[in-house]
């Protein structure tokens, strides 16, 4: 069954995993993104994959940050790619189901948070390999995954019913399945998200805390 097939309920049965923070989707999503444009160092993609991009929201959000950019989101959920197309869809932000999806050097980065973790362990090369066909020589990925050596993210993903038995990547795994897909690793993982909100004032701390692999997100910067 996909996350999305009763799409009304995704953002209510993810947001009860994710009010143990104290903070709501947003605030993860554009914590992405700030970490993810300082990591590209002013470089400005032309046109972003959005792979597995469920409801679009982060679709919206990385036009805002990209804003020079073109976005294509891509899931295999038909009823989550209408969904998005409905609420996000613009001159500039458009989706497609990944199995019309055929793409190749076409995009300058893909963006990917949360997904690989619900891909069996057994096709996850593929998957990487089908983002870096779609790049274009010298692209980037930004691989976000949800941290299992974080007690804090393991407690979410037990609150959250469609990740209770989803199969998490270490940073080292990850970094694997990247090599092995043919990228190269541009930016050894970063990790995001230590503190609670209630602990928010000692936020300005994760900046030098992100190369320690402890934070409730990570994230590997890859390059074809």
């Amino acid at each position: 069954m996909s996350l999305f097939d009763l799409t009304e309920e995704y953002t209510r049965l993810l947001n009860q995993g994710i009010r143990l923070s104290g903070e709501d989707q947003t605030f993860f999503i554009q914590g992405r993104l700030r970490d993810l444009v300082r990591s590209l160092a002013g470089r400005e993609p032309r046109r972003i994959l959005d792979f597995g991009c469920g409801l679009g929201l982060t679709a919206f959000f990385l036009s805002q940050f990209f804003p020079k950019a073109e976005i294509l989101g891509v899931d295999t959920a038909a009823n989550a790619i209408g969904f998005a197309q409905s609420n996000y869809g613009s001159s500039r932000i458009g989706f497609q189901t990944l199995e019309r999806f055929s793409e190749c050097d076409a995009f300058d980065l893909a963006y990917c948070n949360g997904v690989f973790h619900h891909i069996p362990p057994a096709d996850r090369l593929s998957a990487a390999t089908l983002v870096r066909r779609a790049l274009a020589p010298g692209g980037y990925f930004a691989l976000f995954e949800n941290n299992p050596w974080n007690p804090g993210a393991r407690m979410v993903m037990a609150r959250i019913p469609f990740d209770r038995d989803a199969i998490t990547l270490s940073p080292r795994e990850l970094v694997r399945l990247l090599r092995a897909a043919g990228f190269e690793v541009a930016q050894s993982p970063r990790s995001l998200f230590y503190y609670p909100k209630p602990l928010a004032l000692l936020r300005f701390t994760e900046p030098w805390l992100a190369p320690l692999p402890f934070g409730a997100q990570y994230y590997a910067l890859a390059q074809k």
